[in-house]
């Protein structure tokens, strides 16, 4: 299984971080094989000190693909939940200053965080899926796919030009305004809809 994800997908959360980047296609980066499910505490690396959550609608592939046409994109997927992109920050900053690839500030242990995953048959139009996440019961982001600056479909079709992709491969689709730090004992519960698929703590 691998994981893909897509950076600066929402317009609000490109201005929060200063991105004015022209975007003409996904920016896509690889999380390796991060995950980090079932509920089980998220630990605080120790080399970084400014850890963010970004919340994200992640898509799972359910069929072999490679070189897919959009029209035909949504037949590679068919379920989908809410998870946490964890990004070293101050990590991040450091490399990118120095014009180094970024990876370790995204792709370390238990970087990506995946929730119960629904049926889309339950989950709704993947064209108008709202999403939230709470941290210590008071929510501190909520997206809509609808405000993507590429969709799904586009996401999908785009990634299989350069991977293939596989039965159980993730893609995180971008986050929305709202990212912050984490810090020790803090309770995280992401919802699609009003379903919560995502409940864990920090340690």
């Amino acid at each position: 299984m691998k994981i893909i994800a897509v950076g600066m997908n929402y317009a609000a959360h490109n201005k929060e971080l200063h991105h004015t980047l022209e975007q003409r296609e996904p920016v896509i980066f690889m999380k390796g094989d991060a995950v980090l499910k079932d509920g089980k505490p998220f630990f605080i690396p120790d080399f970084s000190s400014e850890v963010h959550y970004e919340t994200e609608l992640v898509v799972k592939i359910s069929r072999l693909g490679k070189h897919i046409a959009e029209q035909f994109a949504h037949r590679y997927y068919g379920e989908v939940t809410v998870g946490i992109d964890f990004t070293a920050r101050d990590l991040q900053t450091q490399l990118r200053n120095r014009g180094l690839p970024w990876e370790i500030s995204k792709a370390f242990d238990g970087a990506a965080v995946a929730g119960k995953f629904l049926p889309l048959s339950t989950a709704g139009d993947i064209r108008r899926l709202a999403f939230r996440l709470d941290v210590n019961g008071q929510t501190v982001q909520a997206g809509n796919t609808c405000d993507m600056i590429f969709s799904v479909d586009e996401i999908v079709a785009y990634a299989s030009r350069f991977f293939t992709l596989r039965m159980g491969d993730l893609i995180y689709t971008g986050t929305p305004a709202g990212v912050g730090a984490v810090r020790i004992g803090d309770r995280l519960q992401g919802y699609l809809g009003d379903s919560r698929l995502l409940d864990f703590y920090v340690r």
